[in-house]
């Protein structure tokens, strides 16, 4: 009897939705100081072996069915099964962003839910690294992680955060290479531009867009966010407004730093504030549909067309990106150092040679990943439904992998089938 139809058989012979209530009573019961309630998770374990043994006993491989049943539904034991048939190899290192992804303020109040940790500890146990993809910073999302993983966990030498959307690189307890600042390898002119941005974001904004928004203390990448609770109506309309204001300044920093390197964008007199701020405008909104929407909803459309951008404030654009998130953040950042350099650099300091990564994601940043792992055959993606158009386009046209919000741990569920599927 194949695979396909020994599991078939699983499904249908086993109340396989007991055996997982068990198991996941038994995984996440909380910490309780009460006789009546531990008894009540004693009787509960006993059963869920006594149903274990069962499954055991019935097959030749039954300690791994077994397994397979307690942890996952029919659906994701065959989705495992169809992406073991497809690419013969487990996945050997989890890549997850966290916001909306791993978390969902829609559904579990912002926090990461209790099974999706337990979930990802145990597939760190098994040997799965972890590397968290970020636009966040380092501090901020070290610190959730050893509050959610512990900190022997995110100390293993297995566990690796990107932060700020692959601009730095920190791996504990790998030495020198523990944390890997990325920025620091970009040339001194495009790291001036940045510095120019994030010392003038705030002190040369309008005084209630000024009130209205705050700097994220990133390392490199410059990030305004609202004074507002994110998603809401007050949210949006700053960082609308904040995008505008982060697209001008960057266009005046970029025509700046080349009349300082004595290459004017036409040869002689560097550009007025006004001229290097609409072609910044005309450039963006040519590459992003969403910017061009804000420019538009804040009257600020460019006067010219991309095609008036001198050549060499062009090339300046051409390593800086500009990203936009709705009533979140407005941001810039290095092309040059994107979330797949970030994770690829993650990967080398954990010495993966031959990567098959699971990626989780819902924004463009994480497509790069996606796009990433899917051009080079070294791994599978998945998103929530609620994740952007394009990230659910690549999903569905890949391997489907699309989880309600909140449910992250569906897809964990789905990678560790496919692991122990490996071991069959």
């Amino acid at each position: 009897m194949d695979r396909y139809d020994l599991l078939y058989r699983l499904y249908e012979d086993t109340e396989t939705d007991t055996l997982r209530d068990l198991r996941n009573f038994v995984d996440l019961f909380p910490p309780v100081d009460s006789r009546v309630a531990l008894d009540y998770w004693e009787d509960a374990s006993d059963e869920l072996d006594a149903r274990k043994r069962d499954i055991e006993e019935a097959y030749a491989a039954g300690k791994l069915l077994a397994e397979i049943a307690a942890r996952a539904t029919r659906g994701q034991t065959f989705t495992a099964l169809d992406l073991h048939s497809k690419y013969g190899r487990p996945v050997n290192a989890l890549v997850l962003d966290v916001d909306e992804t791993l978390r969902s303020a829609g559904r579990t109040d912002n926090e990461i839910p209790r099974e999706t940790l337990h979930l990802l500890t145990e597939l760190h146990e098994s040997g799965l690294p972890i590397v968290i993809c970020t636009g966040q910073t380092l501090e901020n999302v070290k610190g959730f992680m050893i509050q959610g993983l512990g900190t022997e966990l995110v100390h293993s030498g297995g566990f690796s955060i990107v932060y700020e959307a692959g601009t730095g690189v920190f791996t504990p307890g790998h030495g020198s290479d523990t944390k890997r600042l990325l920025y620091e390898g970009l040339d001194g002119p495009v790291r001036d531009v940045f510095s120019q941005v994030r010392s003038r974001v705030l002190t040369a904004a309008p005084p209630d867009l000024r009130r209205s928004v705050h700097l994220q203390g990133n390392e490199f990448n410059v990030t305004l966010k609202p004074n507002f609770d994110v998603g809401t109506d007050a949210a949006a309309q700053v960082i609308d407004r904040g995008l505008v204001h982060l697209v001008d300044l960057l266009g005046r920093a970029v025509a700046g730093s080349l009349a300082e390197e004595g290459a004017d964008e036409d040869g002689s007199q560097p550009a007025d504030a006004n001229r290097a701020a609409d072609w910044a405008r005309a450039y963006y909104a040519d590459a992003d549909p969403e910017v061009a929407d804000v420019l538009e909803r804040e009257d600020a459309t460019p006067e010219r067309g991309v095609d008036d951008v001198p050549e060499t404030v062009e090339e300046r654009f051409d390593r800086i990106d500009v990203a936009y998130y709705h009533a979140d953040a407005a941001e810039i950042g290095s092309l040059d150092l994107d979330k797949p350099t970030g994770v690829r650099t993650a990967l080398d300091v954990l010495e993966i040679d031959d990567p098959f990564v699971a990626v989780m994601g819902d924004s463009k940043s994480d497509l790069r990943v996606m796009e990433w792992a899917d051009r080079t055959d070294t791994g599978i993606a998945a998103a929530p439904s609620h994740a952007s158009d394009s990230v659910l386009d690549h999903v569905r046209a890949t391997d489907d992998l699309v989880y309600d919000p909140g449910d992250a741990g569906s897809v964990l569920r789905i990678v560790s089938v496919l692991n122990r599927l490996d071991e069959w």
